[in-house]
């Protein structure tokens, strides 16, 4: 290959680390990945690898095999707004000095800005991988019929997704996403935040349904749910959707409070859940686990929740009662009404049989300590019997896992 003649490739390199903040970010390509061979790695899933050559290609000083690795890189995803930002400045780099990525004139310093910030978050992500053997802590327990999962790591800019495996949550494939311009937590409708919480998706809205802005499709998740109602969150309208059709992607903060991936993404994801009712997690950093520390958790939670099935059986009502906290609610009731009511049922019961069937617990991310229960609840009773879905949330108080809100799912 003829030798490129460049201003200054080692200049060129240091803008880049500064800019892009990657000095922290120099990691061995091999964190995390605990495979070999072609097993899919996290990451893997974009532009990310080829984009990570490019700047290790820079960072070598090899400008000119990077510049081709952007070409390449372009030729998949000709929108790629960044690729065409680092390809711009190394072609400037030949001529001139560049103080900072996107050189280009009269350009919007809040466009580059933006293009700044996805290079970081997404260079970041390929670099520093979450180990493989590792799993979401949130992820306690899927019910047979979630066939996957979704967690979202605002953090990041990461949307992961798990496949149910025998009950074992494994590693699918994970994507770049945009979130709310004004951060997380959403507590009203327009604040341009992203809700954090566990939800479902409702089902999907193909793209003839919708304008462009959604590109590939929507699927809708129930923000606000009962949870996000009880705190008094409001807002609606919180989508996973696609991008216009001439972008590839956004700023990792620019959505108005959805969660959003490039279309290819959106395919490839949706191809997966087919708008099922999959559980989607929204973190604002997620928490890993070990297999063995994620089984521990699993098993700590699910002897709280049938002691409380086994106490209900009982028919002793201040052991059954003892697993709820003093703060609990069910509906307009509140702890002293519904221990009433069951204290006046369970006296004209001879016995009492309880089964919990299709039974999922999810972890609630956030500073609470938080876990979300959903099954099918079977009761039965010398003269009484119904079945319904009911859901639970359960927090740890002095170190002890009680009932703190309870509904029908």
């Amino acid at each position: 290959m003829t030798a490129m003649r460049y201003f200054s490739g080692r200049a060129l390199a240091r803008v880049l680390r500064n800019a892009l903040c990657l000095s922290s970010l120099i990691v061995p390509l091999a964190i995390g990945s605990g495979q070999s061979g072609d097993a899919v790695r996290y990451s893997d899933s974009g532009p990310e690898p080829m984009l990570e050559q490019v700047f290790r290609q820079i960072e070598r000083n090899k400008l000119g095999l990077a510049l081709e690795q952007v070409d390449a890189l372009l030729q998949i995803w000709p929108n790629f707004r960044l690729g065409h930002l680092i390809r711009g400045d190394l072609l400037m780099a030949r001529s001139s000095a560049l103080t900072t990525i996107g050189n280009a004139p009269n350009a919007p310093e809040d466009r580059l800005a933006d293009l700044r910030d996805e290079a970081v978050a997404r260079i970041r992500a390929y670099r520093d991988k979450p180990p493989v053997d590792r799993v979401p802590r949130y992820l306690l327990q899927l019910q047979a019929s979630q066939r996957h999962a979704v967690v979202v790591d605002t953090r990041r800019s990461r949307l992961y997704l798990y496949e149910n495996v025998d009950g074992q949550p494994r590693f699918v494939a994970d994507y770049y996403v945009s979130h709310g311009r004004l951060g997380i937590e959403k507590m009203r409708e327009g604040d341009k935040k992203t809700p954090l919480g566990v939800y479902q998706v409702t089902g999907f809205l193909p793209p003839e349904r919708l304008t462009d802005f959604y590109g590939a499709g929507a699927l809708p998740i129930n923000y606000p749910n009962a949870w996000d109602r009880k705190q008094g969150r409001k807002g609606h309208g919180i989508w996973l959707h696609g991008t216009p059709s001439d972008t590839f992607s956004r700023p990792p903060r620019a959505s108005d409070g959805c969660v959003v991936l490039a279309n290819s993404d959106f395919l490839a994801l949706n191809n997966h859940l087919q708008g099922a009712s999959v559980p989607v997690i929204i973190s604002d950093s997620v928490e890993w686990l070990t297999l063995d520390d994620w089984q521990s958790e699993r098993s700590e939670f699910n002897k709280a929740h049938e002691l409380w099935r086994t106490d209900w059986e009982s028919r002793d009502v201040e052991r059954f009662l003892s697993h709820y906290s003093a703060r609990f609610s069910a509906g307009k009731k509140d702890l002293a009404a519904f221990a009433a009511q069951k204290r006046a049922v369970n006296a004209g019961k001879k016995w009492i049989k309880v089964g919990v069937d299709k039974l999922s617990t999810f972890r609630n991310p956030g500073r609470e300590d938080l876990v979300v229960v959903t099954f099918e609840q079977d009761y039965r009773s010398d003269n009484l019997s119904n079945r319904m879905l009911k859901q639970q949330y359960w927090q740890k108080e002095n170190g002890r896992w009680r009932i703190v809100f309870e509904g029908e799912g």
